[in-house]
């Protein structure tokens, strides 16, 4: 079981940093399945749209609910982000690693990406995801101690990435 992670601080680090690690991998000639999110920010809002791309080559979806300025808790609309798994599901087949853009609260509670995290493992294709500090206790306990924390650079990511790749392989 190959399961890697980052945990970056800042909001939105884990984004900028994963979708980078998608292009370098894409560029190597991996084939990915897996979301990578864009945070949009709009004049006058106080949070941004969230987009999620379906890799490897789409759709983009809007994964955010605008539920105004004042609005409190979750925007996450999680029928889009069931759409995206089903997208994400087609294209695991023929993958060489799975890349999640966030274990969040969707995935903690065993729903979302969660069972194609498992399913992917189970194939012995590697698994890269996203995990902020707040999932990080429902991650670990998921992963059951198996994973491996990666250091917020971007080369040494891709290199681990690519090894596991060439020992699934």
């Amino acid at each position: 079981m190959t399961l890697g992670y980052v945990s970056l601080p800042g909001r939105g680090a884990n984004d900028l940093f994963l979708a980078g690690v998608a292009r370098g991998l894409q560029a190597a000639g991996l084939r990915l399945a897996g979301t990578v999110q864009v945070n949009i920010r709009r004049e006058g809002r106080v949070r941004c749209d969230m987009d999620l791309r379906v890799l490897p080559n789409g759709p983009v979806l809007r994964i955010s609910e605008d539920r105004g300025n004042g609005a409190r808790g979750c925007r996450l609309d999680a029928g889009v982000l069931e759409a995206a798994v089903l997208g994400v599901s087609a294209a695991l087949p023929q993958a060489d690693l799975l890349l999640v853009n966030k274990f969040g609260k969707q995935e903690a509670e065993g729903r979302g990406l969660a069972p194609l995290i498992a399913e992917a493992l189970s194939r012995g294709i590697p698994v890269l995801a996203g995990v902020n500090g707040l999932n990080l206790p429902a991650f670990e306990a998921f992963a059951e101690g198996l994973a491996t924390p990666l250091p917020g650079d971007e080369a040494l990511v891709l290199d681990w990435c690519l090894d596991a790749c060439r020992v699934a392989g």
